[in-house]
């Protein structure tokens, strides 16, 4: 069978790249804007980045469950897309009022809080059910199929790289192109063109809806998955009280071709009716929910270093070459943050020769037609990221040493930099979209939205991890700290060891953890890690 996605795919791809490019448009120089303009310091900044970033990846959590319970997705996408908008705008009007009133101390203003805000509530709605709503575009009858002889069609893993493809170069542009604009032509022009960005996407989506296909369940207890969550959590305390749980039919086809994600077979379509007449169907239905979910806890808590060092490119990545040599002839000065788009770039050229050079090798050694499974795909993005941590941690040294005894650190070129932006891309490559693919495909199938929202929330912990992080060390290393607003008294190539040796930690226990794991699909993981 032909591996082509359909045009409602390919629509929803190019309105996810733009709001890619809003977004990093926004969030790749905000460390700047709250220094240089809202007079911040440098941890006070990445403090409130990371918050803010947490918050944002944080609330698909709370929204999903009611996006796959009680609205359909494109309502869902169209109406959370307002209070994007009007984040936008908001957070636009404090630029301009800088530019009226420039601050001369610290300003930690309500308003630009609460823009803030705005932007992440629309993106808790926006982003888990923006793509959630184009993988219902997929065909179903490629991806789940009914009997254990039959093969998939591979669409899944050709779906998420060519999202992941088109959001990052949607990230390309938007922190290229907005970084300079930001830094060259001010922040007012800098905040106004990803609002106009974003009123266009959202145009987009509402006359795409011609070629979109939509999936409306009836309301029963199987297209609840947030009631199903609750009952689960109901069934297993009382596991726990009574000490066993009955489940005589374990063995039901209506538990089966759920925990495989193949609930569109003709021969099983009159099941899910069936729950409301019987409650202990109903009950086993629940519980086996949950414990899908519950299952996936641990790898979802080791990839919270991952996440921490993620968090590190549009904070003090950014802050580090700002204090670097970045000049480029005599008239042009690289802005610091579009450094970010070596992440991306390198995304961009390593997503193809992924498809079409790494999968065909590896598939000959391991003889997965996925070349390598998707707990091993991640494992590796890891291995990437902490090696990243470890060049960064050196070249930083490195740095700290040439400016000692010295009025400037601008003398190691910015472009000393650019190994760790590439390493995380690498890393971005296996372990992000492994991320996607897994939470969609380890959930059940009505809770899709729901399976988005846990792969956000691993960074909407790992930024608020972030901001605890340097709150302690700043406190354990006060008088002296780490974090200091001179750049040649702070010490990032601690911090940056720090991180490399927790990430360290973190991949060998998901190793141990995927070695107990057991997929609900077991053809996913055959050899384990």
């Amino acid at each position: 069978m032909e591996r082509r996605l359909n045009r409602a795919c390919v629509l929803l791809m190019v309105i996810g790249a733009m709001e890619r490019f809003v977004f990093k448009g926004v969030a790749s120089n905000l460390v700047t804007y709250l220094t240089e303009v809202m007079k911040m310091s440098n941890s006070s900044a990445a403090k409130m980045v990371n918050a803010w970033c947490g918050l944002t990846s944080l609330l698909p959590l709370l929204v999903a469950p009611l996006a796959d319970s009680y609205w359909d997705r494109y309502s869902t996408v169209l109406s959370f897309s307002l209070f994007y908008v009007v984040g936008l705008m908001a957070l636009t009007s404090t630029a301009l009022a800088s530019v009226q009133h420039p601050p001369s101390k610290p300003d930690y203003s309500p308003f630009l809080f609460w823009s803030l805000c705005l932007i992440s509530v629309g993106l808790g709605g926006y982003n888990p059910s923006l793509q959630a709503f184009a993988t219902d575009q997929l065909d179903p009858e490629e991806e789940l199929p009914c009997s254990k002889g039959d093969k998939k069609s591979g669409k899944n893993s050709l779906f998420f790289q060519w999202w992941y493809f088109a959001i990052c170069s949607g990230s390309l542009l938007g922190i290229t192109f907005m970084s300079y604009i930001q830094d060259t032509f001010g922040w007012v022009l800098g905040f106004a063109i990803p609002t106009g960005a974003m009123i266009v996407s959202v145009a987009f989506f509402s006359c795409g809806n011609r070629i979109c296909g939509y999936k409306q369940d009836a309301n029963n207890v199987g297209n609840k998955p947030f009631q199903i969550v609750l009952k689960s959590i109901r069934a297993i305390a009382s596991k726990f009280k009574t000490g066993a749980i009955s489940l005589t039919d374990e063995k039901s086809e209506l538990v089966e071709l759920e925990l495989q994600e193949k609930p569109l077979c003709p021969q099983n379509v009159g099941v899910t009716e069936n729950l409301e007449k019987n409650p202990k169907s109903s009950r086993i239905y629940a519980i086996n929910n949950g414990e899908v979910v519950l299952r996936l806890l641990p790898i979802w808590t080791m990839l919270l270093m991952f996440a921490v060092i993620f968090q590190q490119p549009s904070t003090f990545f950014t802050k580090q070459g700002m204090v670097m040599k970045r000049n480029i002839g005599s008239h042009f000065d690289i802005p610091p943050a579009t450094f970010q788009s070596a992440i991306t770039l390198s995304i961009i050229l390593l997503m193809p020769l992924y498809d079409k050079m790494l999968i065909p090798i590896t598939r000959l050694f391991t003889r997965n037609e996925k070349g390598i499974n998707v707990m091993q795909r991640m494992g590796i993005g890891m291995f990437f990221s902490i090696t990243a941590m470890v060049i960064a941690a050196l070249i930083e040294t490195k740095r700290l040493e040439m400016t000692r005894g010295r009025s400037s650190s601008a003398e190691l070129s910015i472009f000393w930099l650019l190994p760790q932006y590439i390493l995380l891309g690498i890393s971005d490559v296996f372990t992000v979209v492994g991320m996607q693919e897994f939470f969609y495909s380890e959930v059940p199938v009505r809770m899709r939205t729901m399976g988005f929202a846990l792969y956000t929330s691993v960074f909407g912990v790992g930024s608020f991890l972030s901001a605890l992080m340097i709150t302690v060390i700043e406190y354990f290393t006060r008088g002296d700290s780490w974090f200091s607003d001179d750049m040649s008294k702070a010490h990032l190539d601690s911090y940056y060891w720090i991180l490399a040796i927790a990430s360290s930690l973190s991949l060998l226990l998901y190793i141990t953890s995927c070695k107990f794991y057991r997929s609900p699909n077991g053809a996913e993981r055959e050899d384990g890690i």
